[in-house]
């Protein structure tokens, strides 16, 4: 199926007890930007079509989130936000395909979802539509803005976000800039080798938690290997 100047296709994705419509590009190579907005935000035509497909760690994610608790108690002597519906609110960074938020949305969660990816919101409204679900509410973000995604979260979820060193500095502070005491972290990461930098930076912002390995698992045919990065702000 083309759409526009890009190929997609469609999977069923099994998460829990249910499946999952997710709209995907067909083709891991290809590459559209006719109006230079990838190219704008630092986005080139090798890793332009990342964003556009489910990868082992974004599956492991949406397990995750399927059984995350979401009930939250209201902070003493503070009323609610008006519409708020007693859910933790949920901050999902570089989101991609959304999988995890569409799960959470799905389970009644208060999702924001965020990606630097331009198409990324598109994808994203495809996905919920075709699960049958409401929009999701989402932003462009590349972590380091502090303006973009407002407000605090009660937990702060990605997938395979550590790519280089500098992006354990980066992810840190953006989760410094959404958390509250309390909030709660979940990172799932394959092995790129900067989750012990990662820990130490959340540790000195009064995170407390670590990394448990992912059980084995096989998605199309490839064995995957990481871990669940899990931390609550303590302090």
């Amino acid at each position: 199926m083309k759409k526009k100047g890009y190929a997609v296709r469609v999977d069923r994705v099994r998460v829990g007890a249910h499946d999952y419509v997710i709209r995907a590009l067909a083709d891991k190579q290809q590459f559209w930007d006719p109006d230079g907005a990838a190219a704008r935000v630092g986005i080139s035509s090798s890793q332009w079509p990342l964003f556009g497909n489910l990868w082992p760690s974004g599956r492991v994610l949406a397990e995750a989130m399927d059984s995350l608790e979401l009930d939250r108690e209201p902070d003493p002597g503070k009323l609610a936000a008006p519409g708020w519906n007693g859910t933790k609110r949920i901050l999902e960074l570089g989101c991609g395909l959304g999988l995890a938020s569409v799960v959470l949305h799905r389970r009644g969660g208060e999702v924001t979802s965020s990606d630097l990816h331009p198409l990324a919101g598109a994808f994203l409204i495809a996905n919920t539509a075709l699960n049958a679900l409401s929009p999701i509410a989402f932003r462009q973000n590349d972590w380091s803005s502090e303006t973009v995604i407002p407000g605090v979260f009660d937990v702060i979820i990605g997938s395979d976000l550590l790519y280089e060193p500098e992006h354990a500095t980066t992810l840190a502070a953006c989760i410094a800039r959404h958390g509250h005491l309390g909030t709660e972290v979940v990172i799932v990461d394959p092995g790129r080798g900067q989750g012990g930098r990662f820990s130490r930076l959340l540790e000195s912002l009064g995170y407390r938690g670590g990394p448990t390995i992912v059980s084995p698992r096989r998605y199309s045919g490839i064995d995957y290997h990481g871990s669940i990065y899990r931390f609550r702000r303590a302090e």
